[in-house]
C-alpha cells in the first residue's frame, strides 16, 4: 500500500481565533481548543480509523500542536520533530493581516516572505523533508502541526510550489489526508472539521 500522510492542525488558540500570525510564539489551548483536540482523537479512534495502529506520530515540539496530539490520544507514539513547527514569521510575528496591510499594501505570505524570519524557500524546504519522510516507508504516518507548515506540506506532496498554499485554508483542529490516485500524489481529504460539528 502506498503510504499516506495525515495531517492534524492543532485546537484553537488566542491568537489564532484573532488571526494573528503565531510563528514560534509557544500560545497554549483555549478551552474550545483542547474541546476540539478531543473530538478529532474520538474521530480518529473510531472506525475507518481505529486508533491508526501501526501509524507512525510525529508533532510539532509547540505546546499547542503537542497538546493537542496528547489530548487525542497519540502523545505516547508521538515524537517531537522541528521539521514541522510553524513558519517562523520574524518582524510579523503576533501581527494581524490587517495590521500587516497597513505597512505594506498588497502583501500576501506566500509570495511576498517575511522579514527577519524564514524565507519561502526554508519553508519549502521544511516541507520537503516531511514529504520524503512519509513516503519513505510502507505505512501512513500522523503529524500534528500548524496552519501554514501544513498547507506547505500539501502543496509539496502534490508537487506544487509553496504558493499554492494560498489556495487550501486549513482550519483549528482539522483533518487532512494526502494519499495517491492513479499513481499520482493525491488530496484524499482536506480541512476537515466534521467531529467539530457535534
Amino acid at each position: 500500500m502506498a503510504p499516506r500522510i495525515l495531517l492534524a492542525r492543532h485546537g484553537q488558540t488566542e491568537w489564532s481565533l484573532s488571526g494573528r500570525h503565531t510563528g514560534r510564539t509557544d500560545i497554549p489551548l483555549l478551552e474550545e481548543g483542547r474541546r476540539g483536540a478531543k473530538l478529532l482523537g474520538e474521530r480518529l479512534h473510531r472506525a475507518p480509523w481505529s486508533g491508526l495502529e501501526g501509524v507512525e506520530v510525529r508533532t510539532s515540539p509547540l505546546v499547542r500542536a503537542a497538546e493537542t496530539c496528547a489530548l487525542a490520544g497519540f502523545g505516547d507514539r508521538a515524537e517531537p520533530w522541528d521539521a514541522l513547527m510553524e513558519y517562523d514569521y520574524g518582524a510579523y510575528e503576533g501581527m494581524t493581516p490587517a495590521q500587516i496591510h497597513a505597512e505594506r499594501p498588497g502583501w500576501v505570505l506566500w509570495h511576498d516572505g517575511v522579514p527577519d524570519g524564514e524565507t519561502l524557500a526554508e519553508v519549502s524546504a521544511r516541507a520537503d523533508e516531511v514529504v520524503a519522510w512519509a513516503r519513505s516507508a510502507d505505512r501512513d504516518v500522523l503529524v500534528f502541526a500548524h496552519g501554514h507548515i501544513l498547507r506547505a506540506i500539501g502543496a509539496r506532496w502534490l508537487g506544487q510550489d509553496i504558493v499554492f498554499g494560498s489556495r487550501i485554508r486549513l482550519d483549528p483542529t482539522s483533518l487532512s489526508v494526502l494519499s495517491w490516485a492513479y499513481g499520482e500524489p493525491a488530496v484524499e481529504r482536506w480541512n476537515d472539521t466534521g467531529h467539530m460539528e457535534v
